[in-house]
């Protein structure tokens, strides 16, 4: 069994380890993912969600969850934008920001503070961040382009192709976005989603102890056992999702493979199960 010894809380992501999106709207709640949850709250730890969904807020996706039998609270879930909103509210207040998503995560961003401009605005912006955007405007998009050039930071929640469907993939439109913009450019973004440092200080923060204390559990290798090996946790594989393959972690140098494999979040139930040994 796996030793959670010196663990206070356990992060987990969400599409391809606890749910699984149908093509179509909705998803499919992952056998064992309710039992877990359930069983790692009776054992004192603090349970956390970090997932790179950008279109939606944490509310939001709090009541998503709630609707198949999930509880985990509004203040529980970590999204791209929300570590967006801390990094760029501590290192540019006050500056104009061109946000590239939809309506609610634009409005979600203005009430925290950010000064979000759009369509030929975007042109003057000292930050570009793309999130998931829903549509876009070819001009805002030259303007935000435009931008970059003139020394804009460039920050994205992710720059991964897609994410683990219910028997599908799903493509990021961030992702596409972000190649658009990097190809006129010749600039990269900044991630300040999954993995990044960002996304670690926004969990410490939410989680109130040292990242070392923390477990990640993901089935993306990139993104969440990178997550978790940037701050230093227990990191904890699941196959159900976009990374199920042992062939690609045998390729990958040691300090990039996560520390325990499992075929599903069912298998760590009697691990979640253990009592907490923190103060």
């Amino acid at each position: 069994m796996i030793d959670l010894h010196g663990v206070d809380g356990v992060v987990f992501d969400m599409d391809g380890t606890l749910i699984h999106r149908k093509r179509g709207g909705g998803y499919v709640t992952i056998p064992g993912a309710k039992k877990a949850l359930q069983a790692l709250r009776r054992s004192g730890r603090g349970v956390f969600v970090f997932t790179n969904a950008g279109h939606i807020d944490p509310a939001g996706l709090s009541r998503e969850l709630a609707e198949d039998g999930l509880k985990v609270a509004e203040s529980e879930i970590v999204t791209p934008v929300v570590s967006a909103i801390s990094y760029i509210n501590e290192r540019f207040a006050g500056e104009p920001v061109a946000v590239f998503a939809n309506d609610l995560v634009r409005g979600w961003m203005r009430r925290e503070g950010v000064d979000v401009v759009a369509g030929p605005e975007a042109e003057a912006a000292r930050v570009v961040f793309v999130a998931h955007p829903q549509a876009f405007d070819y001009e805002e998009v030259e303007a935000a382009a435009r931008a970059i050039l003139s020394g804009a930071t460039f920050l994205t929640g992710s720059n991964v192709p897609g994410y683990a469907g219910h028997g599908h993939f799903i493509f990021s439109r961030g992702g596409m976005m972000n190649a658009a913009l990097s190809k006129a450019t010749g600039r990269r973004p900044t991630v300040v989603g999954k993995p990044s440092k960002a996304a670690v200080r926004e969990l410490v923060r939410r989680a109130g102890v040292p990242s070392e204390r923390l477990a990640v559990v993901g089935d993306d290798v990139i993104l969440d056992i990178g997550l978790g090996r940037l701050g230093g946790s227990l990191t904890i594989l699941v196959r159900s999702g976009t990374h199920g393959g042992l062939d690609d972690l045998a390729r990958r140098p040691p300090l990039q493979r996560p520390h325990h494999v499992v075929d599903s979040i069912a298998d760590l139930i009697p691990a979640f199960s253990s009592p907490h040994d923190g103060p």
